[in-house]
Protein backbone atom coordinates (compact mmCIF):
# COMPACT_ATOMS: atom_id res chain seq x y z
CA UNK A 1 0.00 0.00 0.00
CA UNK A 2 1.41 3.38 -0.96
CA UNK A 3 1.15 6.63 0.99
CA UNK A 4 -1.38 7.80 -1.59
CA UNK A 5 -3.48 4.64 -0.98
CA UNK A 6 -3.46 5.30 2.76
CA UNK A 7 -4.23 9.03 2.46
CA UNK A 8 -7.70 10.48 3.04
CA UNK A 9 -9.31 13.88 3.37
CA UNK A 10 -7.43 15.84 6.01
CA UNK A 11 -4.39 13.53 5.87
CA UNK A 12 -2.34 13.95 2.69
CA UNK A 13 0.43 11.65 1.39
CA UNK A 14 2.95 14.37 2.33
CA UNK A 15 1.62 14.42 5.91
CA UNK A 16 1.85 10.60 6.10
CA UNK A 17 5.48 10.89 4.96
CA UNK A 18 6.22 13.31 7.80
CA UNK A 19 4.57 10.94 10.30
CA UNK A 20 6.75 8.09 9.04
CA UNK A 21 9.84 10.27 9.36
CA UNK A 22 8.97 11.11 12.96
CA UNK A 23 8.40 14.78 12.20
CA UNK A 24 4.71 14.71 13.13
CA UNK A 25 2.61 12.97 15.80
CA UNK A 26 -0.80 11.90 14.45
CA UNK A 27 -3.98 12.68 16.35
CA UNK A 28 -6.17 9.95 17.83
CA UNK A 29 -8.69 10.51 15.04
CA UNK A 30 -6.04 9.92 12.36
CA UNK A 31 -4.77 6.81 14.16
CA UNK A 32 -8.29 5.43 14.23
CA UNK A 33 -8.63 5.96 10.47
CA UNK A 34 -5.26 4.29 9.88
CA UNK A 35 -6.39 1.43 12.13
CA UNK A 36 -9.49 0.80 10.02
CA UNK A 37 -7.55 0.97 6.74
CA UNK A 38 -4.64 -1.22 7.86
CA UNK A 39 -6.58 -3.79 9.88
CA UNK A 40 -4.62 -3.37 13.13
CA UNK A 41 -5.48 -1.84 16.50
CA UNK A 42 -4.92 1.82 17.31
CA UNK A 43 -2.82 0.71 20.29
CA UNK A 44 -0.52 -1.28 17.99
CA UNK A 45 -0.02 1.76 15.75
CA UNK A 46 0.75 3.96 18.75
CA UNK A 47 3.06 1.62 20.68
CA UNK A 48 4.14 -1.21 18.35
CA UNK A 49 2.80 -3.75 20.85
CA UNK A 50 -0.28 -5.88 20.31
CA UNK A 51 -2.80 -5.91 23.18
CA UNK A 52 -4.80 -8.95 24.18
CA UNK A 53 -7.78 -6.79 25.05
CA UNK A 54 -9.93 -5.08 22.47
CA UNK A 55 -8.76 -1.48 22.38
CA UNK A 56 -12.26 -0.12 21.89
CA UNK A 57 -13.37 -1.65 25.19
CA UNK A 58 -10.28 -0.75 27.19
CA UNK A 59 -10.97 2.70 28.62
CA UNK A 60 -7.62 2.95 30.38
CA UNK A 61 -5.58 2.19 27.26
CA UNK A 62 -7.52 4.76 25.27
CA UNK A 63 -7.17 7.27 28.10
CA UNK A 64 -3.38 6.86 28.13
CA UNK A 65 -3.25 7.20 24.36
CA UNK A 66 -5.47 10.30 24.46
CA UNK A 67 -3.19 11.81 27.10
CA UNK A 68 -0.09 11.16 24.98
CA UNK A 69 -1.78 12.82 21.99
CA UNK A 70 -2.74 15.92 23.97
CA UNK A 71 -6.51 15.24 24.04
CA UNK A 72 -6.91 16.22 27.69
CA UNK A 73 -10.70 16.33 27.84
CA UNK A 74 -11.12 12.87 26.36
CA UNK A 75 -8.33 11.45 28.54
CA UNK A 76 -9.85 12.81 31.75
CA UNK A 77 -13.26 11.42 30.85
CA UNK A 78 -11.80 7.96 30.24
CA UNK A 79 -9.60 7.95 33.36
CA UNK A 80 -12.64 8.87 35.45
CA UNK A 81 -14.62 6.08 33.79
CA UNK A 82 -11.85 3.58 34.52
CA UNK A 83 -11.87 4.45 38.24
CA UNK A 84 -15.67 4.48 38.42
CA UNK A 85 -15.68 0.89 37.15
CA UNK A 86 -13.95 -0.19 40.40
CA UNK A 87 -10.97 -1.77 38.64
CA UNK A 88 -8.13 -3.93 39.95
CA UNK A 89 -5.50 -2.08 42.07
CA UNK A 90 -2.98 -1.68 39.23
CA UNK A 91 -5.54 -0.19 36.83
CA UNK A 92 -6.69 2.20 39.54
CA UNK A 93 -3.09 3.29 40.24
CA UNK A 94 -2.44 3.98 36.55
CA UNK A 95 -5.70 5.93 36.25
CA UNK A 96 -4.82 8.03 39.32
CA UNK A 97 -1.38 8.74 37.83
CA UNK A 98 -3.03 9.79 34.57
CA UNK A 99 -5.42 12.14 36.34
CA UNK A 100 -2.49 13.53 38.31
CA UNK A 101 -0.64 14.20 35.06
CA UNK A 102 -3.68 16.01 33.66
CA UNK A 103 -4.02 18.11 36.82
CA UNK A 104 -0.31 18.99 36.58
CA UNK A 105 -0.59 19.95 32.92
CA UNK A 106 -3.70 21.99 33.66
CA UNK A 107 -2.01 23.97 36.43
CA UNK A 108 -4.25 22.45 39.15
CA UNK A 109 -1.32 21.77 41.42
CA UNK A 110 -3.02 21.08 44.75
CA UNK A 111 -5.22 18.49 43.04
CA UNK A 112 -2.18 16.97 41.30
CA UNK A 113 -0.37 16.41 44.62
CA UNK A 114 -3.16 14.26 46.03
CA UNK A 115 -3.58 12.17 42.87
CA UNK A 116 0.12 11.59 42.25
CA UNK A 117 0.89 10.74 45.87
CA UNK A 118 -1.99 8.27 45.99
CA UNK A 119 -0.86 6.59 42.78
CA UNK A 120 2.69 6.18 44.10
CA UNK A 121 1.58 4.96 47.52
CA UNK A 122 -0.32 2.03 45.97
CA UNK A 123 2.96 0.40 44.98
CA UNK A 124 1.21 -0.86 41.85
CA UNK A 125 3.00 1.25 39.23
CA UNK A 126 5.83 -0.20 37.17
CA UNK A 127 9.23 1.45 37.66
CA UNK A 128 8.99 3.72 34.60
CA UNK A 129 5.41 4.70 35.49
CA UNK A 130 6.39 5.46 39.09
CA UNK A 131 9.40 7.50 37.94
CA UNK A 132 7.16 9.65 35.75
CA UNK A 133 4.69 10.18 38.59
CA UNK A 134 7.58 11.10 40.93
CA UNK A 135 8.92 13.50 38.29
CA UNK A 136 5.57 15.34 38.19
CA UNK A 137 5.04 15.24 41.97
CA UNK A 138 8.41 16.83 42.64
CA UNK A 139 7.68 19.61 40.17
CA UNK A 140 4.34 20.32 41.82
CA UNK A 141 5.96 20.39 45.28
CA UNK A 142 8.42 22.96 43.95
CA UNK A 143 5.69 25.12 42.42
CA UNK A 144 3.79 25.10 45.70
CA UNK A 145 6.88 26.22 47.60
CA UNK A 146 7.40 22.81 49.27
CA UNK A 147 11.05 22.77 48.29
CA UNK A 148 12.24 20.33 50.95
CA UNK A 149 9.64 17.77 49.88
CA UNK A 150 10.74 18.10 46.26
CA UNK A 151 14.43 17.75 47.14
CA UNK A 152 13.78 14.70 49.34
CA UNK A 153 11.73 12.99 46.62
CA UNK A 154 14.27 13.64 43.86
CA UNK A 155 17.25 12.64 46.04
CA UNK A 156 15.47 9.32 46.69
CA UNK A 157 14.85 8.69 42.99
CA UNK A 158 18.35 9.78 41.96
CA UNK A 159 19.77 7.24 44.41
CA UNK A 160 17.52 4.55 42.93
CA UNK A 161 18.75 5.47 39.46
CA UNK A 162 22.39 5.18 40.61
CA UNK A 163 21.74 1.80 42.22
CA UNK A 164 20.04 0.53 39.06
CA UNK A 165 22.94 1.89 36.96
CA UNK A 166 20.37 3.55 34.74
CA UNK A 167 22.06 6.48 32.92
CA UNK A 168 18.82 7.90 31.50
CA UNK A 169 17.06 7.96 34.87
CA UNK A 170 20.23 9.37 36.46
CA UNK A 171 20.30 12.22 33.94
CA UNK A 172 16.56 12.82 34.34
CA UNK A 173 16.55 13.09 38.13
CA UNK A 174 19.87 14.97 38.21
CA UNK A 175 18.26 17.62 36.00
CA UNK A 176 15.08 17.74 38.07
CA UNK A 177 17.00 17.94 41.35
CA UNK A 178 19.24 20.67 39.92
CA UNK A 179 16.22 22.87 39.24
CA UNK A 180 14.91 22.48 42.79
CA UNK A 181 18.23 23.10 44.56
CA UNK A 182 18.66 26.16 42.34
CA UNK A 183 15.30 27.42 43.62
CA UNK A 184 16.60 26.72 47.12
CA UNK A 185 19.53 29.07 46.46
CA UNK A 186 22.30 26.50 45.92
CA UNK A 187 23.71 27.13 42.41
CA UNK A 188 26.93 25.22 43.17
CA UNK A 189 24.99 21.99 43.80
CA UNK A 190 22.84 22.67 40.72
CA UNK A 191 25.94 23.10 38.57
CA UNK A 192 27.39 19.83 39.90
CA UNK A 193 24.19 17.92 39.11
CA UNK A 194 23.83 19.42 35.63
CA UNK A 195 27.47 18.66 34.88
CA UNK A 196 26.79 15.00 35.61
CA UNK A 197 23.65 15.07 33.45
CA UNK A 198 25.47 16.69 30.53
CA UNK A 199 28.04 13.89 30.64
CA UNK A 200 25.15 11.47 30.02
CA UNK A 201 23.42 13.59 27.36
CA UNK A 202 24.69 11.49 24.46
CA UNK A 203 22.77 8.51 25.88
CA UNK A 204 19.45 10.42 25.86
CA UNK A 205 17.22 9.18 23.06
CA UNK A 206 14.33 11.57 23.66
CA UNK A 207 15.00 15.12 22.38
CA UNK A 208 12.64 16.44 25.07
CA UNK A 209 14.97 15.11 27.79
CA UNK A 210 17.91 16.89 26.14
CA UNK A 211 15.86 20.07 25.79
CA UNK A 212 14.99 19.98 29.49
CA UNK A 213 18.70 19.74 30.26
CA UNK A 214 19.47 22.82 28.13
CA UNK A 215 16.50 24.62 29.70
CA UNK A 216 17.89 23.88 33.16
CA UNK A 217 21.32 25.16 32.09
CA UNK A 218 19.60 28.34 30.94
CA UNK A 219 17.97 28.73 34.36
CA UNK A 220 21.34 28.29 36.08
CA UNK A 221 22.94 31.00 33.95
CA UNK A 222 19.92 33.25 34.51
CA UNK A 223 20.37 32.80 38.26
CA UNK A 224 24.05 33.69 37.93
CA UNK A 225 23.21 36.77 35.84
CA UNK A 226 24.92 35.46 32.70
CA UNK A 227 22.32 36.50 30.09
CA UNK A 228 24.26 35.54 26.97
CA UNK A 229 24.78 31.96 28.14
CA UNK A 230 21.19 31.79 29.41
CA UNK A 231 19.91 32.93 26.02
CA UNK A 232 22.12 30.43 24.16
CA UNK A 233 20.90 27.41 26.14
CA UNK A 234 17.25 28.49 26.03
CA UNK A 235 17.44 28.79 22.24
CA UNK A 236 19.03 25.35 21.99
CA UNK A 237 16.07 23.99 23.96
CA UNK A 238 13.56 25.83 21.74
CA UNK A 239 15.22 24.56 18.56
CA UNK A 240 15.00 20.95 19.72
CA UNK A 241 11.43 21.26 20.92
CA UNK A 242 10.07 23.01 17.86
CA UNK A 243 11.60 20.34 15.61
CA UNK A 244 9.56 17.73 17.49
CA UNK A 245 6.42 19.90 17.78
CA UNK A 246 6.59 20.00 21.60
CA UNK A 247 5.44 23.58 21.31
CA UNK A 248 4.06 23.81 24.84
CA UNK A 249 7.46 23.25 26.41
CA UNK A 250 9.06 25.49 23.76
CA UNK A 251 6.70 28.24 24.92
CA UNK A 252 8.01 27.74 28.47
CA UNK A 253 11.51 28.35 27.13
CA UNK A 254 10.32 31.64 25.61
CA UNK A 255 8.91 32.56 29.02
CA UNK A 256 12.35 31.89 30.51
CA UNK A 257 13.94 34.13 27.86
CA UNK A 258 11.46 36.89 28.73
CA UNK A 259 12.24 36.40 32.42
CA UNK A 260 15.98 36.74 31.78
CA UNK A 261 15.45 39.82 29.62
CA UNK A 262 13.43 41.45 32.39
CA UNK A 263 16.13 40.59 34.93
CA UNK A 264 18.67 42.54 32.87
CA UNK A 265 16.26 45.46 32.38
CA UNK A 266 15.50 44.89 28.69
CA UNK A 267 11.72 45.29 28.59
CA UNK A 268 11.51 45.50 24.80
CA UNK A 269 13.28 42.14 24.34
CA UNK A 270 11.04 40.60 27.02
CA UNK A 271 7.90 41.72 25.17
CA UNK A 272 9.29 40.26 21.94
CA UNK A 273 9.80 36.84 23.55
CA UNK A 274 6.32 37.00 25.08
CA UNK A 275 4.83 37.74 21.68
CA UNK A 276 6.58 34.67 20.23
CA UNK A 277 5.62 32.20 22.95
CA UNK A 278 2.31 33.40 24.36
CA UNK A 279 -0.04 32.26 21.53
CA UNK A 280 0.87 28.60 22.10
CA UNK A 281 0.28 28.87 25.84
CA UNK A 282 -3.05 30.65 25.34
CA UNK A 283 -4.29 27.86 23.06
CA UNK A 284 -3.23 25.17 25.56
CA UNK A 285 -5.68 26.48 28.17
CA UNK A 286 -3.13 26.18 31.01
CA UNK A 287 -4.06 29.15 33.21
CA UNK A 288 -0.88 28.89 35.27
CA UNK A 289 1.50 29.07 32.30
CA UNK A 290 -0.59 31.83 30.77
CA UNK A 291 -0.34 33.77 34.04
CA UNK A 292 3.46 33.37 34.05
CA UNK A 293 3.60 35.01 30.63
CA UNK A 294 1.35 37.81 31.86
CA UNK A 295 3.61 38.38 34.86
CA UNK A 296 6.65 38.78 32.60
CA UNK A 297 4.61 41.09 30.38
CA UNK A 298 3.77 43.22 33.43
CA UNK A 299 7.43 43.31 34.48
CA UNK A 300 8.41 44.46 30.97
CA UNK A 301 5.87 47.30 31.01
CA UNK A 302 7.13 48.35 34.44
CA UNK A 303 10.72 48.41 33.14
CA UNK A 304 9.57 50.56 30.22
CA UNK A 305 7.95 53.05 32.59
CA UNK A 306 4.30 52.13 31.99
CA UNK A 307 3.23 51.43 35.57
CA UNK A 308 -0.50 51.63 34.82
CA UNK A 309 -0.38 48.85 32.21
CA UNK A 310 1.98 46.83 34.41
CA UNK A 311 -0.47 46.99 37.30
CA UNK A 312 -3.47 46.03 35.18
CA UNK A 313 -1.71 43.02 33.65
CA UNK A 314 -0.24 41.84 36.98
CA UNK A 315 -3.61 42.02 38.76
CA UNK A 316 -5.06 39.82 36.03
CA UNK A 317 -2.30 37.24 36.45
CA UNK A 318 -2.06 36.95 40.25
CA UNK A 319 -5.31 35.00 40.93
CA UNK A 320 -4.15 32.09 38.72
CA UNK A 321 -0.68 32.21 40.28
CA UNK A 322 -2.05 32.24 43.83
CA UNK A 323 -3.96 29.02 43.14
CA UNK A 324 -1.05 27.24 41.45
CA UNK A 325 2.24 28.59 42.83
CA UNK A 326 2.58 30.78 45.93
CA UNK A 327 6.18 31.54 44.95
CA UNK A 328 5.18 33.06 41.62
CA UNK A 329 2.28 34.84 43.32
CA UNK A 330 4.88 36.37 45.66
CA UNK A 331 6.72 37.75 42.65
CA UNK A 332 3.43 39.18 41.41
CA UNK A 333 2.77 40.91 44.74
CA UNK A 334 6.29 42.39 44.67
CA UNK A 335 5.67 43.81 41.20
CA UNK A 336 2.34 45.32 42.26
CA UNK A 337 4.08 46.85 45.27
CA UNK A 338 6.44 48.64 42.88
CA UNK A 339 3.45 49.84 40.85
CA UNK A 340 1.70 51.34 43.87
CA UNK A 341 4.96 52.79 45.13
CA UNK A 342 5.41 54.60 41.81
CA UNK A 343 1.91 56.01 42.30
CA UNK A 344 2.83 57.28 45.79
CA UNK A 345 0.38 54.89 47.48
CA UNK A 346 2.75 53.84 50.27
CA UNK A 347 0.23 52.00 52.52
CA UNK A 348 -0.89 49.74 49.66
CA UNK A 349 2.72 49.19 48.52
CA UNK A 350 3.77 48.20 52.05
CA UNK A 351 0.88 45.75 52.29
CA UNK A 352 1.86 44.14 48.98
CA UNK A 353 5.56 43.94 49.89
CA UNK A 354 4.54 42.14 53.09
CA UNK A 355 2.39 39.71 51.08
CA UNK A 356 5.36 39.07 48.79
CA UNK A 357 7.63 38.37 51.76
CA UNK A 358 5.09 35.88 53.14
CA UNK A 359 4.93 33.95 49.86
CA UNK A 360 8.58 33.95 48.73
CA UNK A 361 10.84 31.25 50.26
CA UNK A 362 13.96 32.37 52.19
CA UNK A 363 16.30 31.39 49.32
CA UNK A 364 14.40 33.28 46.63
CA UNK A 365 16.72 35.82 45.01
CA UNK A 366 13.91 38.38 44.64
CA UNK A 367 13.28 38.45 48.37
CA UNK A 368 16.22 40.80 48.95
CA UNK A 369 14.61 43.34 46.58
CA UNK A 370 11.34 42.94 48.48
CA UNK A 371 12.95 43.68 51.85
CA UNK A 372 14.90 46.60 50.39
CA UNK A 373 11.75 48.17 48.95
CA UNK A 374 9.77 47.53 52.12
CA UNK A 375 12.50 48.96 54.33
CA UNK A 376 12.77 52.12 52.24
CA UNK A 377 9.02 52.69 52.37
CA UNK A 378 8.87 52.14 56.14
CA UNK A 379 11.74 54.61 56.58
CA UNK A 380 9.94 57.18 54.42
CA UNK A 381 6.88 56.73 56.63
CA UNK A 382 8.91 57.46 59.76
CA UNK A 383 8.75 53.85 60.97
CA UNK A 384 12.50 53.76 61.52
CA UNK A 385 12.77 50.81 63.93
CA UNK A 386 10.65 48.60 61.65
CA UNK A 387 12.71 49.70 58.65
CA UNK A 388 15.95 48.85 60.45
CA UNK A 389 14.70 45.35 61.27
CA UNK A 390 13.73 44.79 57.65
CA UNK A 391 17.11 46.03 56.34
CA UNK A 392 18.92 43.72 58.78
CA UNK A 393 16.87 40.78 57.53
CA UNK A 394 17.75 41.65 53.94
CA UNK A 395 21.46 41.85 54.80
CA UNK A 396 21.34 38.39 56.37
CA UNK A 397 19.74 37.03 53.21
CA UNK A 398 22.39 38.67 51.02
CA UNK A 399 25.13 37.13 53.18
CA UNK A 400 23.57 33.69 52.83
CA UNK A 401 23.25 34.19 49.05
CA UNK A 402 26.95 35.05 48.70
CA UNK A 403 28.00 32.02 50.78
CA UNK A 404 26.01 29.72 48.48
Amino acid sequence: MTQRDLAFEGCTPAYISRIEAGDRVPSLQILREFSARLGVSVDYLATGAAMEVNFDTDALSEAILSLSLGEAGRAEELFDAAIAAEPDPRTRARALAGLGELAFLGGRHEEAVGLLRESLETGELLLDEAATAADRLGRVYSLLGETESAIGLYEQWLERAHQAEDPLATARFSTLLANVVLDAGNPARAEELLGGAIALAEKMRDPVDVARLWWSQSRLHTFREQPELADRYARRAISLLESTEHTGFAAAAYQLLAHAANDRGDGEAALKYIEEGYPVVAVSGNRYHEALFRLEQARAHMTLGDAETAGTVAMGAIPALADASPVDAGRGYALLAQVFRSMDDAPRAIELYELAAENLPPADRYLIEVYTGLGELLEEQGRVEEALAVFKHGLRLRGAERRS
